[in-house]
């Protein structure tokens, strides 16, 4: 039995000390980091505004790598053009601008690193305007769902995405600052605003019917449990009208991204692009190009209009607890630990205890983490200028 242990313990210490780390080559190497074009050429009253990025590794901690310093610019057939100007880094963007339907654009880009691209020539194809968003609280969550109609029966394919915007508040609000000062109404960090914008790619196609009409087609569908629909939220619904290429694209992308982990679930497939780089034809480049005017539309949810079941789940676990100012107490945090300038708490409010101050001045204090208690952690208290 002492023989048979001994061999099968060198047997684990080998296999043990054999082990390496894998790494293919394919995921150390950055060869294959691929250009990603985002964004619509708009003909109206928004601004153009395209992203480049660049593929990452699987591995990265970085979700995206913003390509900066690019020359971007709209060209037309007849050879108009003008240029985009970088915001931020990998963000370009043009003012509102009138577009001719009758001619069709491209967009050519030049990267810092010398190399161009250029889409297709795509026509112009002006989405309508879009009829109504609503929404049907359920006993799970709000659906939010979009209705739109194209009177000449020439869209049929339709995309849209969204900005959200909700006003949320922290568990506790807080009556002081760490220094003690009490704070004035300017000075809450209760309230604040924050914001998102979509991922998911929505589709819908009215070719099936005898009329190009959209009903009550999903948008999203926010949980009840959200702490966006808390106390007022709001969402910006845009509306692009598609070609059958793209429209084409966008389906293939919503089946590799969103439609795949089953058995039943289609198989993956290469996204066509419109886009090609002119300085080394075989590279992949990630998006396609798209030319009109986009509808947009936003709705309201205030917390009156949803069931009395709804209830939020904080993101965070709070708990409240108290600090001692004079005499500390032995089985609580210092009260250093809690006031100080590095200090990962936030004061609450003031409490009262016996014996009294003899300058009136609360004798403790509750406190929790900041997290709980200020919500420009997570937001911002300055309040959007459409919000009503």
């Amino acid at each position: 039995m002492t023989a048979k242990w001994g061999f099968a313990l060198c047997i684990i210490l080998m296999a043990v000390s054999c082990r390496k780390p894998f790494n293919p080559v394919e995921i150390r190497s950055d060869k294959n980091s691929y250009l990603v074009i985002e964004g619509v050429i708009d003909n109206g009253a928004d601004s153009t505004i395209i992203k480049i990025s660049r593929t990452q590794q699987i591995n990265t901690n970085h979700s995206i790598k913003p390509e900066p310093n690019a020359l971007v610019t709209v060209e037309s057939d007849t050879k108009d053009s003008f240029n985009l100007a970088e915001t931020v880094p990998g963000r370009y963007a043009a003012p509102p601008v009138t577009l001719d339907a009758a001619r069709k654009y491209r967009l050519h880009i030049k990267t810092a690193d010398h190399k161009e691209y250029v889409s297709d020539y795509v026509d112009v194809k002006n989405s309508p305007p879009i009829d109504s968003v609503g929404f049907n609280a359920q006993p799970d969550g709000v659906q939010i769902y979009l209705n739109s109609h194209d009177g000449a029966n020439s869209t049929h394919y339709y995309r849209w995405d969204y900005s959200e915007t909700w006003q949320f508040h922290t568990k506790y609000p807080s009556g002081y600052f760490n220094s003690l000062a009490p704070r004035k109404p300017g000075e809450q960090i209760f309230n604040c605003f924050a914001g998102d914008s979509s991922t998911n790619v929505t589709l819908a196609s009215s070719t099936k019917l005898a009329q190009d009409i959209i009903y009550q087609a999903p948008i999203t569908k926010i949980p009840a449990t959200a702490e966006k629909i808390e106390t007022k939220y709001s969402m910006l619904v845009r509306q692009y009208a598609l070609t059958i290429d793209a429209y084409t694209f966008w389906l293939n992308l919503q089946n590799n991204t969103e439609k795949l982990g089953g058995i039943f679930d289609v198989l993956p497939s290469e996204n066509q692009t419109n886009y090609r780089c002119l300085s080394d034809p075989a590279e992949l480049v990630v998006g396609y190009l798209s030319v009109g005017r986009t509808a947009t539309k936003r709705v309201f949810i205030t917390a009156d209009k949803l069931p009395a079941s709804y209830s939020a789940v904080y993101p965070c676990d709070c708990q409240i607890d108290t600090v001692f100012n004079n005499p500390p107490h032995p089985f609580t945090r210092s009260y250093a630990e809690v006031t100080g300038p590095n200090s990962p708490y936030s004061i609450v409010s003031g409490l009262y205890l016996p014996p009294p101050d003899p300058f009136g001045n609360p004798t403790a204090y509750t406190y929790s983490t900041i997290l709980c208690v200020d919500c420009t952690v997570r937001g911002t208290k300055a309040v959007p200028p459409f919000w009503k």
